[in-house]
């Protein structure tokens, strides 16, 4: 599956600051992750955010987001952003934020083969 490969750039571009930011090929599209957990990525043409559960029901009370389907049941604390829902810069910035500082959150993943 394709990826939009300028909302890929755009979210590239809010998280080059992050020193711990590496990416991956999943779900068909590309992840960022920072210190080894997934923040969010770009599958087709939507978003997709790492909200944990404490964010997910207000994220998702969003317009233009819902529940990741990937396998057909809804994954926890992850939902889709549809490309209106991140069309503007603001938007997607506060997005790409709340997925970066979920997986900042976390504790970082020691021996995870990293990939810039």
């Amino acid at each position: 599956m394709a990826y939009d490969e300028k909302l890929a750039e755009r979210v590239r571009a809010l998280l080059s600051a992050h020193p711990a930011v590496t990416e991956r090929k999943m779900f068909g599209g590309i992840a960022f992750m920072v210190g080894g957990s997934m923040c969010c990525g770009v599958v087709g043409d939507d978003l997709m955010v790492r909200t944990g559960p404490d964010k997910y029901a207000e994220a998702l009370s969003r317009p233009h987001a819902r529940p990741m389907d990937f396998t057909g049941r809804p994954m926890k604390g992850m939902l889709y952003v549809g490309a209106l829902g991140c069309r503007s810069d603001s938007d997607l910035e506060q997005w790409v934020r709340t997925g970066a500082e979920f997986a900042a959150s976390l504790p970082s993943k020691k021996g995870t083969k990293e990939r810039g």
